[in-house]
């Protein structure tokens, strides 16, 4: 029992901040006599509701708690189902020594009465020292919802797994940024300031923002929006796009444009769409039309959500980073690195848990090989930082798992690789079978060029967006399986990463240069927020937040369900 408090602690000081929190407990209020068992098997109470994270409080009533009673683990999952709002996916981790002693009905069952009434719930299992029953218990649990099953044989592992898994029950794209609204004309953008922002856009709108940009100065602009994951969606109707441009003075169009787009954006695509501007890096040479689009000045960068796929909101949240690297006095060498050879790790690999967006995209520290378990219609994201000098080489393997073949085991996969400034460096997809599969598929490994500030003008324009040293990120996406999604079961994942090369001396700015995007505070979601945050704009609403509950059940084992409801539709 001590060693699942502890376990409990260790998950409360790694949960986010912003993720409602409230906890509930079985199994404290009876005895274990057959007298008591009708009434011990419906002791599941609410201790604390779900409201923003109270580390010390929840804390404390762990602490308070005592071993008695029965273990109505099924009760206990009814109840965490209720304390959440009835509608959008929820996912639930469940902890658990041994097996439920209320049976019947079985917690299997009870989950699949809660699938079949509609309820979108995923159960992720982690079994504590358990024996073959209690095992293959918590298995079917699992499986039954498409969730996963980890062994923790001991407090020490249990201690390890469960921060893990509650931080991949609890994964999803999470905006953040200071709030800005974009406008509708050129002449009225706002000014958005270095670092990260935060907006709605509607669907075939266009949204102007401007960005000062100093003279010799370089301007980095990206918009990421996370679309939904959808059900049903014809392939023919189920494409989005974001364009982009820039402006110089009194509207001039820059003839700098950009576009991108997901043709299989109900798989819950994060989109991100980014530009470099160089023009103010460029000398005025007196001209007044020439001169709009060239030295230091305000540039507004427009962007529209272009092509709309069907079934998605009618607005939805876009982050928004901007980046204004200094002048610089002396730019350093002037050739590009050979890309690094990729390196097999070696040894076991060391668990990670992605993140559901940039903002908190799980850390790779350094060279070696990294696992992680993903969600059929997830968009998982890492990040690894090289300095001056260094390059990145990397491979995804995508496991084995039961159901090879057929349709209810294939899923679209990608893996995608991004500068600090969250421009796209290289991708590749495939489609996963349930037999082992590495991406890229034709080659050893996806590469950047060692960072080099002068890379921007290289001769080899792939290597062009690697001029700027600091966080780059690798995202994973693991679409839903074309027939059964609730049937398919999460892919355990690994990472094999290299990086290499000796940090040097970057180049001398003009200016303090700090690292890209922390020129300005990033706002993360309001964590006194409730359950459901909205973000409101005059044309609409959208809906996203996160809720959890703890269910925390003692006697002949201990019950750990943190409920996350995702941002709805997703």
């Amino acid at each position: 029992m001590d060693a699942a408090k502890q376990a409990v602690h260790t998950f409360l000081d790694t949960a986010p901040d912003a993720a409602p929190v409230g906890l509930a407990a079985y199994g404290t209020s009876t005895g274990n006599s057959d007298a008591e068992r009708e009434r011990g098997c419906q002791d599941v109470s609410v201790v604390s509701p779900v409201g923003p994270l109270d580390r010390a409080g929840l804390g404390a009533a762990v602490d308070r708690l005592t071993p008695r009673g029965y273990t109505p683990i099924g009760k206990a999952l009814e109840v965490a189902a209720a304390e959440l709002p009835q509608e959008g996916p929820r996912s639930i981790v469940l902890v658990s020594d041994g097996v439920d002693t209320c049976a019947p009905p079985p917690p299997c069952e009870v989950v699949r009465t809660l699938a079949g009434q509609g309820v979108d719930l995923v159960v992720h299992a982690v079994g504590f020292g358990v024996d073959d029953e209690a095992r293959a218990e918590l298995s079917c649990i699992a499986q039954a919802t498409g969730g996963t099953y980890t062994d923790a044989p001991d407090a020490d592992a249990l201690q390890r797994a469960l921060p893990r898994v509650t931080a991949t029950a609890l994964r999803n794209y999470q905006p953040a940024g200071t709030p800005i609204t974009g406008a509708d004309t050129e002449r009225a953008a706002p000014t958005a300031a270095p670092g990260q922002h935060l907006d709605t856009i509607g669907q075939k709108e266009q949204r102007f923002y401007a960005v000062d940009v100093p003279e010799g100065a370089t301007a980095y602009f990206s918009a990421t929006v996370s679309f939904p994951r959808l059900s049903g969606i014809n392939i023919l109707d189920d494409f989005n796009s974001l364009q982009m441009r820039t402006y110089g003075e009194q509207g001039v169009d820059c003839n700098e444009f950009e576009a991108a787009q997901a043709s299989d954006s109900s798989s819950g695509e994060a989109l991100t769409i980014a530009t470099t501007w160089t023009g103010a890096t460029e000398p005025k040479k007196g001209s007044s039309s020439g001169d709009a689009c060239r030295g230091g000045g305000r540039y507004t960068f427009a962007l529209t959500w272009e092509r709309v796929s069907a079934g998605v909101p009618e607005r939805l949240p876009v982050e928004l980073l901007v980046g204004v690297e200094p002048a610089v006095e002396e730019a350093g060498p002037v050739a590009v690195l050979p890309p690094p050879a990729f390196v097999e790790p070696q040894g076991a690999a060391r668990p990670v848990v992605g993140g559901g967006s940039f903002n908190v995209a799980g850390a790779l520290d350094g060279s070696g090989r990294y696992s992680d378990t993903i969600q059929r219609g997830e968009f998982v994201f890492y990040r690894v930082e090289l300095d001056w000098g260094q390059g990145l080489a990397y491979r995804v393997r995508f496991d084995e798992t039961s159901g090879n073949g057929g349709l209810t085991n294939t899923s679209p996969v990608s893996t995608t690789a991004y500068a600090p400034s969250r421009e796209e460096i290289d991708k590749d997809f495939a489609s996963y079978t349930g037999t082992a599969r590495m991406l890229p598929s034709n080659d050893p490994a996806l590469t950047t060029a060692p960072v080099r500030y002068n890379n921007r003008t290289a001769d080899d324009i792939s290597a062009r967006n690697q001029s700027v040293a600091g966080t780059y990120y690798i995202a994973v996406q693991i679409g839903p399986t074309l027939d059964k999604p609730e049937a398919a079961v999460p892919v355990p994942i690994e990472l094999d990463v290299t990086v290499v090369g000796d940090p040097e001396p970057g180049p001398r700015y003009a200016q303090a240069a700090p690292a890209f995007g922390e020129q300005a505070p990033v706002e993360a979601p309001n964590t006194q927020a409730p359950a459901t945050t909205t973000v409101v704009s005059p044309a609409g609403w959208v809906a996203f937040g996160v809720a959890a509950l703890v269910v925390i059940g003692v006697v002949a084992g201990l019950v750990v369900a943190v409920v996350a409801r995702r941002r709805r539709g997703a």
